[in-house]
C-alpha cells in the first residue's frame, strides 16, 4: 500500500527528475546512528502535504516517514533551492504534460509556503485569498477545476 502511494505520488519518470537535484546525505562525522529515510518516501511525503492530500500532521504513517522528518526535509530542501532547480531540470528535460503539470503545481506550492514562512506574502494572507489546487495527481481524474477564492464565498466552479 506504502510503495503503491509513494508510486502514485511520484511516479518513477518524476523520481528520475527529482532525485539528481535533491542535496546529498551528509556524512557523519561519528558514524552509526540511526538509518536515513528513504528520499523518495520523504518527497511523496511532501508531496502529499503541498497538494492539499493531507495535512502534515496527517502524513500517513504507511509512508514509513515521520512527520517531523518530512517537515525537516521540506525546511532544507527550501533552503537548499532544490525547487528552482526543480524548475529549471523540468524546463530543461521533456517529460509527460501531466508529470510536468504536477511538478510545476509541487514547485509553486512549495515556493508559496517557503514564501508565506519568510513573511514574503502576507499581503495575499492579510487579504484573506486562498487559492485551491486546480491541479490533480498524477493519474487522478480531474471533474473541474477550483478557482481562487475569498475565504468567506464558496468555491468558484469552472466545468472543464
Amino acid at each position: 500500500m506504502a510503495d503503491a502511494l509513494m508510486r502514485r505520488v511520484v511516479p518513477d519518470e518524476l523520481w528520475e527528475l527529482v532525485e539528481p537535484v535533491l542535496p546529498k546525505a551528509p556524512k557523519r562525522p561519528q558514524g552509526g546512528g540511526r538509518a536515513r529515510a528513504e528520499s523518495r518516501r520523504v518527497f511523496a511525503a511532501v508531496a502529499l502535504v503541498l497538494s492539499g492530500e493531507t495535512s502534515w500532521r496527517a502524513v500517513p504513517p504507511s509512508l514509513g516517514v515521520a512527520v517531523p522528518t518530512a517537515h525537516r526535509w521540506f525546511a532544507r530542501w527550501t533552503e537548499a533551492g532544490v525547487w528552482e532547480r526543480l524548475a529549471f531540470a523540468a524546463q530543461t528535460r521533456e517529460i509527460d504534460p501531466e508529470l510536468d503539470e504536477w511538478l510545476t503545481f509541487l514547485v509553486e506550492a512549495a515556493t508559496a509556503r517557503a514564501g508565506a514562512a519568510d513573511r514574503r506574502s502576507m499581503s495575499a494572507m492579510a487579504a484573506g485569498t486562498r487559492v485551491e489546487a486546480p491541479v490533480r495527481l498524477p493519474g487522478q481524474v480531474r471533474r473541474e477545476d477550483v478557482q481562487p477564492r475569498r475565504r468567506d464565498s464558496g468555491p468558484v466552479r469552472v466545468a472543464v
